[in-house]
């Protein structure tokens, strides 16, 4: 086990159900306190009670339990963060900034997930670079890039150790989607396994770049234990796996599961994903802290519908 023990925000939302046993069986069930601003439906280890925008109490939970490292993950996401812009910006600010005022009385490390979200209009959509333009059209793209923005400031003025990534469009079978704009890639499969047609609310050409959470979850403890030294970036490293189209997705589906139906209704997502890049280029990850990913989108079909086929059979 760790000396110091790693505090998890947002412990409750799509990332953090699973980073939460990622992280315990990597370190010990003992070495993470789990914190979100509702009890989870069912636990092992430490977990306590935490609105991040209560920073008093965030400071308290860090010093109670010997904290070394905070990942920050209470945010609101992209499309229901577009529902009110005013609280979203006030959660994912606010909390922010707690946590990075902490990690600097304490001198903590910190893990702030950013996404693609940042890029808009003005960023290449193919191969997007590591410093193309970050002008977003969502409240969550702009409190990301300002996000990143205070992360690089509280490491050059303060020292904190602050890492980040650029995350894609995740996909899990642990976990259910969180409001995001790449919902669908996750509802998809659901649906393919309950033997129900899928109502897609993006185009069927619509490219977008995407993870498979295991890559995310490998990524996120590999750039945490990187050599410092090595790191370049202090803002948030680009982070890519594949990209693919609503219809390439429903025809991987289609090679395990012939008779599985799509159709499309596009909704205000399709405005948000079309703001966002087709495809990323991670290079100055894969060169910093050596980043691969590991599964591409056949790989991920197969794993993510035995998965789910095998939850649904327990249930039964």
């Amino acid at each position: 086990m760790k000396a110091k023990r790693i505090l998890l925000t947002g412990a409750n939302g799509q990332i953090g159900t699973v980073l939460l046993s990622h992280l315990q069986n990597r370190y010990g069930l003992d070495a993470v306190v789990a914190t979100d601003i509702r009890q989870p439906s069912h636990s092992t280890g430490l977990f306590e009670l935490l609105d991040i925008r209560d920073g008093k109490l965030l400071h308290q939970l860090a010093e109670k339990y010997q904290v070394g490292e905070i990942y920050h993950l209470a945010a609101v996401l992209s499309a229901k963060g577009e529902s009110d812009p005013v609280w979203t910006w006030g959660v994912n600010m606010d909390g922010l900034l707690n946590v990075l005022e902490v990690a600097r009385e304490l001198q903590l490390k910190v893990f702030f997930p950013s996404s693609i979200a940042v890029f808009g209009d003005y960023a290449p959509r193919v191969l997007t670079s590591q410093w193309a333009p970050l002008i977003p059209a969502t409240v969550y793209g702009i409190s990301k890039v300002a996000g990143e923005h205070w992360c690089r400031y509280y490491h050059s003025r303060y020292g904190v150790d602050v890492r980040s990534l650029r995350f894609p469009g995740l996909i899990s079978y642990e976990s259910p989607p969180g409001g995001g704009t790449t919902d669908y890639a996750v509802e998809i499969y659901h649906s393919a396994v309950k033997d129900q047609s899928y109502s897609c609310f993006l185009k069927p050409d619509t490219r977008l770049p995407m993870l498979y959470m295991p890559d995310a979850l490998r990524a996120m403890t590999q750039l945490m234990e990187a050599d410092g030294e090595r790191l370049r970036v202090r803002t948030s490293y680009n982070l890519a796996g594949m990209s693919f189209t609503p219809a390439e997705q429903a025809r991987s589906i289609r090679n395990e599961m012939p008779g599985f139906a799509i159709h499309y209704q596009p909704d205000f997502r399709q405005q948000i994903a079309d703001s966002w890049p087709e495809s990323i280029d991670d290079s100055w990850a894969r060169s910093d802290w050596d980043w691969k990913p590991q599964f591409g989108l056949d790989a991920m079909t197969r794993d993510m519908l035995a998965h789910l086929k095998k939850d649904i059979e327990v249930t039964l």
